[in-house]
């Protein structure tokens, strides 16, 4: 496998050592700084990104059922470790101070759609999320999720799902005050509550919304009468479902629902849990605390039989000039003008580099050659553990 990373470094070494031989021979013509404003257009033109000032990604905007965002959005996932430290479900690291710079960083760069939820933490990410929207609130779309039965004065989940109309009104206003805001724009039922008729679930998010609390919902992994139920008592926003090259599910029945009904589209997991993005050899072995060590995809031989993925998308990488990760996050924001990933990391580098993904685009004919080539790759193994499968594609019950 290619060491994605270690190519990039290498290239960029032989262009600063390019440049610098360059500018010392110009330097000693008098005219290194007529050239350094043209050297500085040519490398933010070579990385396909969109400028860092503020406003200037306003032309790379789409539309997310009723709302306007930016094509890529973050996911703030991230749960307690010791210290200040704060972990995602990867076994990757950062500290508080360092999240909050990223997610402003994020902001900086164009970056208008933040998801989180209740549960990741639990209360964490959104105790964080809001902080470092201080003062910018007004500048990004929030998106959060409710549904699993925490307890709201410790965090203790106490079993499974919670979609009890009461309780979600408890959990909103606990909300508000974490994210520091007085409304969310697009709170998600985190997952479909087998006792709880959806329409007494959508009928609470047409209540919060007069009272101007919750101004847009959705949902996540859900059965598709239920998402037909729902939009029928109030217009759902957004559905939340995995999908990237590794787990194109929603293709055959969940897409054509949300373009039917005008529906947004929001891929979780868009790089694959990181194997999208080359971090992932068939050798690899997932420390404790990694949510891939019990995903059967990711079990060895699994794993190993997966890989012909990897080496198509590092393949079209290089071909386009791009990193693996922003390749994958590209290739699903072509696949319809409504879906908005939303990838999640504690490195401020990656997360740069999948915001500037917004910028890359395919040919008609390279899409098709792309697809042609991703339909000949089965995957092997399932894309959840079977606890977590069971709780996707639920029907709420009916109404009585």
């Amino acid at each position: 496998m290619l060491n994605w990373e270690k190519i990039m470094e290498d290239r960029s070494n032989v262009e600063n050592q390019h440049r610098r031989n360059f500018m010392i021979g110009a330097g000693a013509l008098g005219i290194a700084p007529l050239l350094l404003s043209a050297c500085q257009k040519s490398d933010d033109d070579h990385a396909k990104k969109p400028d860092s000032t503020p406003g200037s990604a306003a032309n790379l905007r789409r539309r997310l059922g009723p709302l306007e965002v930016y094509p890529i959005g973050l996911g703030v996932q991230w749960n307690p470790g010791s210290g200040q430290a704060v972990n995602d479900l990867y076994a990757s690291s950062t500290d508080r101070a360092s999240g909050i710079a990223l997610i402003r960083r994020a902001v900086d760069l164009g970056v208008t759609l933040f998801d989180t939820a209740e549960v990741y933490g639990p209360f964490l990410s959104e105790d964080i999320l809001g902080e470092a929207l201080q003062g910018i609130r007004d500048k990004v779309v929030v998106s959060t999720k409710f549904g699993f039965d925490v307890d709201p004065a410790t965090g203790e989940r106490r079993g499974s799902t919670n979609s009890r109309p009461d309780h979600i009104r408890q959990v909103v206003d606990a909300q508000l005050r974490r994210l520091r805001t007085d409304r969310i724009d697009l709170l998600y039922q985190h997952r479909v509550d087998p006792n709880v008729p959806i329409e007494d679930v959508a009928g609470t998010m047409k209540d919060l919304a007069a009272q101007g609390k919750v101004l847009h919902y959705g949902l996540s992994e859900p059965g598709l009468q239920t998402v037909r139920r729902a939009h029928a008592v109030h217009p759902v926003a957004a559905i939340q479902n995995e999908y990237s090259m590794l787990w194109r599910g929603p293709e055959a029945q969940v897409l054509p629902l949300c373009e039917e009904l005008g529906i947004g589209f929001v891929p979780w997991s868009p790089l694959g849990m990181g194997f999208l993005a080359g971090t992932v050899s068939a050798r690899t072995g997932f420390r404790e605390g990694d949510f891939r060590a019990a995903v059967p995809r990711f079990a060895p031989d699994a794993l190993a039989k997966n890989m012909a993925l990897v080496r198509l998308v590092q393949g079209w990488a290089l071909r386009k000039d791009v990193t693996p990760a922003q390749l994958a996050l590209a290739w699903l924001t072509a696949a319809k003008p409504w879906i908005v990933p939303i990838p999640g990391t504690t490195n401020l580098v990656h997360m740069e580099q999948n915001a500037r993904a917004a910028s890359v685009t395919f040919t008609a004919a390279e899409l098709g050659e792309l697809n042609k080539a991703l339909d000949a790759i089965h995957i092997e193994g399932e894309r959840l553990p079977p606890a977590v499968m069971e709780a996707t594609a639920v029907e709420a019950p009916p109404k009585h």
